[in-house]
């Protein structure tokens, strides 16, 4: 038998604090936004070209970009963070051609575009 042993009362009360503890961590750990995003008023859109073969194939659907925007409103970089392959091109080429409205530094905007051919 061990050494340390806890009778029965003592190990519930660690195990409730435990859960306690574990349910405290995962209420503040979803109150914080994963990543940080400024909302930055868009000054001027290109919208995306439907690629050919996505028409023909009838592919439609939303893609997610996220685009660091420097303090002047320009578009310096873009990550396509999720949407089919063959629509992602086409809205990563149109959200780098946006402007936004100039900020005190530089931003991550979230930008979401859906492809429909019922448009």
């Amino acid at each position: 038998m061990s050494r340390f042993h806890l009778s029965s009362h003592a190990s519930r009360r660690f195990g409730f604090r435990v859960l306690q503890a574990a349910i405290l961590a995962l209420a503040v750990t979803m109150a914080l936004p994963a990543r940080a995003s400024d909302e930055r008023a868009v000054k001027s859109k290109v919208p995306p070209v439907y690629p050919e073969i996505a028409k023909r194939l009838h592919i439609d659907g939303v893609v997610k970009v996220e685009a660091t925007v420097d303090a002047e409103g320009k578009v310096v970089n873009v990550k396509v963070v999720s949407g089919n392959s063959m629509l992602s091109p086409a809205a990563a080429d149109a959200v780098r051609k946006w402007r936004f409205e100039a900020g005190a530094a530089d931003a991550t905007v979230d930008v979401v575009l859906n492809f429909s051919l019922a448009q």
